[in-house]
């Protein structure tokens, strides 16, 4: 682990981005998985991020404290408080999405996301002054095909329409 520039040794934890991550919490939070489906809630989770909708902010403060108990007494885990909290589907996101407060909801990717992606391609245009078309094309397609394919179950054409005009013709 780095640390203020020197190389230190883990005491605890795996390596966030490791192969093995990802199959720990998988096998760990599966009891979290089993309680929240014996509930009867509805919920989402990829790794250790999850989401539980509920019809009422009560409801959602009820089983946010319940749960909290569950993962902290049950499975020994420490809930990062910070990052969890009560709220409406379309103010909160989830790895990296959003959705819209239609009658008729569709996913959106998060306005931080949408930033990352800004802030990436304005370095890229900044580092790529003076190069040619071709190799600006080469250096920009991986990234916006990687973000549209990301993103592919979101409404993205708003997005891609900000970023710039396109002509077609």
């Amino acid at each position: 682990m780095m640390e203020d520039g020197l190389t230190s040794p883990r005491t605890e934890g795996t390596p966030q981005g490791g192969p093995l991550s990802p199959l720990l919490s998988n096998i760990l939070l599966d009891d979290l998985d089993k309680e929240l489906e014996r509930r009867g809630h509805r919920f989402v989770r990829y790794a250790d991020d999850f989401e539980v909708f509920v019809k009422s902010k009560a409801a959602g403060e009820r089983v946010m404290a319940s749960l909290e108990r569950f993962i902290e007494e049950r499975l020994r885990l420490t809930v990062n408080r910070d990052k969890s909290a009560v709220g409406r589907p379309w103010k909160r996101k989830f790895l990296g999405y959003t959705v819209t407060t239609n009658r008729k909801p569709k996913l959106k990717p998060d306005p931080k996301s949408v930033k990352r992606l800004k802030t990436k391609l304005k370095e890229l245009f900044r580092r790529g002054r003076g190069w040619s078309l071709a190799r600006t094309i080469r250096e920009l397609s991986p990234i916006l095909r990687g973000w549209g394919h990301y993103f592919r179950l979101a409404d993205v054409e708003g997005v891609f329409e900000e970023l710039g005009p396109v002509n077609a013709t």
